[in-house]
């Protein structure tokens, strides 16, 4: 039997050891932390063995393949060592890719990945298709694949994913954007993270396809300088396309595959903003080469409710609307964010910076932001780059005074927006803990 080590105990660690045992796979998980109970539960379930709280590194070594999680880092000493002795470190999409039976639609991006997956998989399911959504989002991609029977998997990817991939090749990529994030993990060099989010493309043949924003630099730059086997699709709001997607007078995107054109109205989009523009260009274009009906098409974007934490619309009090944007964790998030606001606007913003240059949130700040709350630990960068922009800014340690001090500020007909531009982990777990917390307290104002 080949030996499988699954280096983190997490939903892909757990997903692929489920996976590698039905395969036949001797396999062994290790996770350096700790691992939940459910997660413990489903091991011991299935008969596989595991440790937590440290590594085993004579059992680790003696895998001849490794699955590692995301989160862990290539620089981790386990890793390292395993590197050294050429040891093949795979990601949980490349392991389960091999077992797959469907095929897959993978996407990935700086932002607006979650959102085009969940809408891609919306509008495939309402169109009678048979699919999963899985990857970096819901159920993970390998435990789909040894429990479920999916003809089509729709994946979000990160690019740490994509770091562990050999043969994966998806029969559609999309790549919403690039814009500079997790730079830590890529010596701190924005072409190692283009590199990384265009491996999606790497192995796709003629009979593919790669969907691409024709707006972003970055995605351009990269076409321009290298080559993909993959038919390409572009998508549009500043420039009229001959095939793809494209905004036309501010008002419809105009779908263009095969040169049969689908026209659809931008205020029969359900989730706001000219980002989102884009994300359901991308999901419409999947759903077109799938072959989805244009009825359904239309009907699934009027209904779809969209991604928690991401500008979601948590309650309307006294006439001030409650935006939990959490998930936006960069400048570029933001930046649609606040593109997106009719109203004068409460910004809450704060939390572990990522290098982040405000330079270019100044003009939406000045036309529309009238009060920030600084939401962090340390909020100096903030304070410097706005301190000068807005009349009112204060700083505050946790999200009821957030909220209670947005409210404070904030008139009928006016919005509060938490688009935090920063990571979560100074004073909550997650980012999906910063956006229930910020629910929670909303909530409070109205008891």
């Amino acid at each position: 039997m080949t030996k499988l080590v699954i280096l983190g105990g997490g939903e892909s660690g757990v997903g692929t050891a489920i996976l590698g045992k039905k395969e036949g796979y001797d396999v062994f998980l290790s996770d350096f932390g700790k691992i939940k109970n459910t997660y413990k539960e489903a091991l011991l379930l299935n008969g596989i063995e595991f440790e937590d709280g440290g590594h085993t590194e004579e059992k680790i070594l003696a895998a001849e393949i490794v699955m590692k999680s995301p989160g862990i880092p290539d620089k981790a000493d386990i890793v390292q060592k395993l590197r050294k002795q050429s040891t093949p470190v795979v990601s949980e999409i490349e392991f389960a890719f091999k077992y797959v039976k469907g095929k897959t639609i993978g996407i990935t991006g700086s932002n607006g990945k979650t959102t085009t997956t969940m809408l891609t998989h919306w509008l495939l399911t309402n169109g009678g298709l048979n699919a999963g959504i899985g990857g970096n989002i819901g159920k993970s991609f390998a435990w789909q694949v040894a429990n479920d029977d999916y003809d089509y998997h729709v994946l979000e990817l990160s690019s740490f994913q994509l770091d562990g991939i050999i043969d994966y090749a998806p029969h559609i990529a999309v790549i919403t954007n690039i814009s500079p994030d997790h730079l830590d993990r890529y010596e701190y060099k924005y072409e190692n993270y283009i590199e990384a989010k265009f491996r999606i493309t790497m192995n796709q043949t003629e009979s593919d396809y790669l969907i691409y924003d024709a707006d972003d630099e970055a995605s351009i730059n990269w076409l321009k300088r290298n080559t993909t086997k993959a038919c390409l699709i572009p998508f549009s709001i500043k420039q009229t396309l001959k095939k793809g997607a494209y905004l036309k007078d501010e008002k419809s995107i105009v779908i263009n595959i095969d040169e049969e054109e689908l026209i659809i109205e931008t205020r029969n989009i359900s989730i706001p903003g000219k980002h989102n523009w884009k994300n359901s260009m991308a999901a419409v274009l999947i759903a077109r080469l799938m072959q989805i009906e244009e009825s359904s098409i239309r009907g699934s974007l009027t209904n779809f409710q969209g991604a928690e934490h991401r500008l979601e619309k948590v309650s309307k009090i006294g006439g001030v609307q409650y935006i939990n944007d959490s998930k936006a964790t960069n400048v570029n998030s933001v930046f649609y964010a606040l593109d997106s606001m009719t109203t004068r606007t409460i910004w809450i913003v704060g939390g572990v910076d990522k290098g982040n240059d405000y330079s270019e949130l100044m003009e939406l700040v000045r036309g529309k932001v009238k009060a920030i709350v600084c939401l962090g630990v340390d909020n100096r960068k903030l304070i410097a780059a706005f301190g000068e922009t807005v009349d009112t800014m204060v700083e505050v340690d946790n999200m009821t005074d957030a909220v209670r001090m947005s409210q404070k500020f904030a008139d009928p007909e006016e919005t509060v927006l938490l688009s935090p531009a920063c990571a979560s982990f100074d004073l909550f777990k997650s980012y999906e803990d910063r956006g229930r917390q910020f629910k929670n307290a909303v909530r409070d104002l109205q008891s």
